[in-house]
């Protein structure tokens, strides 16, 4: 092992190189230079200016000095040993479903149980995957992990609703945030979730990241995923679910713990109709068909 090591990190020094220059590309070649997603651009170039302020005041006065060399080199190995810890997490993901995440770790911490059972894609059947996609994210087939014209939506509509929040997240960024970070955080959970997501829509398929997601996301207080939410709410299987009944598991996503489906809350009830309405307009466009099938 200790011979592969140092052979590990240069390899991976190489991969974590290509990575972040073309997540770099994508950012300010794709994202569009509205004032609220350039808010995010300039933070990012914030950063970036730091670390690279950092790296230039450390090798040119700082690096022959041990302890300060000691502790900048115990926070890039943390760092460096983080990435490659993610990137065989997420190379895990074209077999297998996350053993566990940390919303789930935290539900059973927080008292609230794990009841969970992961399906294969097939096993879910098509009215859950119709359901999820109209009711969180409708160009999902179509774009590349964001959609900027409602992130852009959702950052005019909370700047102008300081007490209620409106999210602009697409599936995709669900999927990587559910898989690889935590609830809330801010821009501190934000700007890797952006990185994350870049990653997974380029390595992943439409329907892998879907899958993922069906199988993680939290669908009531404790539940997770479409095939133990079925059980629960419906005592069936995913993929006998009624398209009526996977319009309720997907209106509860934006708050699973307060939007109940068994008792039926308002909110519930309400997005019910739009959400079977948005289900018959996708149902014949070609590209949901070829992921939902």
């Amino acid at each position: 092992m200790k011979i592969l090591w140092p052979i590990i990190k240069k390899i991976f020094l190489v991969v974590f190189i290509i990575h972040v220059c073309w997540f770099l590309y994508f950012v300010f070649t794709n994202f569009s230079d509205a004032i609220e997603i350039k808010e995010f651009k300039q933070k990012l170039l914030i950063f970036i200016g730091i670390v690279a302020l950092a790296a230039i005041i450390f090798f040119i006065w700082l690096r022959n000095r041990k302890g300060i060399k000691k502790i900048i080199s115990l926070c890039w190995n943390i760092i460096f040993t983080g990435y490659i810890i993610f990137f065989f997490y997420f190379l895990l993901g074209f077999v297998f479903n996350p053993p566990i995440t940390i919303t789930q770790a935290a539900s059973v911490l927080q008292g609230n149980g794990l009841a969970r059972d992961y399906v294969s894609y097939d096993e879910m059947g098509p009215n859950i995957k119709l359901a999820v996609i109209a009711s969180e994210d409708q160009k999902f087939p179509d774009h590349d992990g964001f959609d900027l014209k409602a992130i852009k939506l959702a950052m005019k509509y909370n700047k102008r609703h300081p007490g209620k929040t409106r999210g602009g997240s697409t599936i995709s960024q669900q999927t990587a945030k559910n898989i690889f970070l935590f609830q809330g955080g801010g821009f501190i959970r934000k700007g890797p979730e952006v990185f994350f997501t870049f990653t997974i829509e380029t390595g992943y398929t439409k329907r892998m990241i879907l899958e993922r997601y069906l199988n993680i996301a939290e669908m009531g207080r404790g539940v997770f995923g479409v095939q133990a939410a079925a059980k629960k709410y419906f005592n069936k299987d995913a993929k006998n679910l009624t398209r009526g009944e996977a319009a309720q598991i997907a209106a509860c996503l934006p708050n699973p713990k307060k939007y109940t489906v068994k008792p039926l809350s308002g909110y519930v009830a309400n997005r019910y109709d739009d959400i079977m309405r948005q289900m018959n307009n996708l149902e014949a466009d070609p590209d949901v068909q070829a992921i939902i099938k």
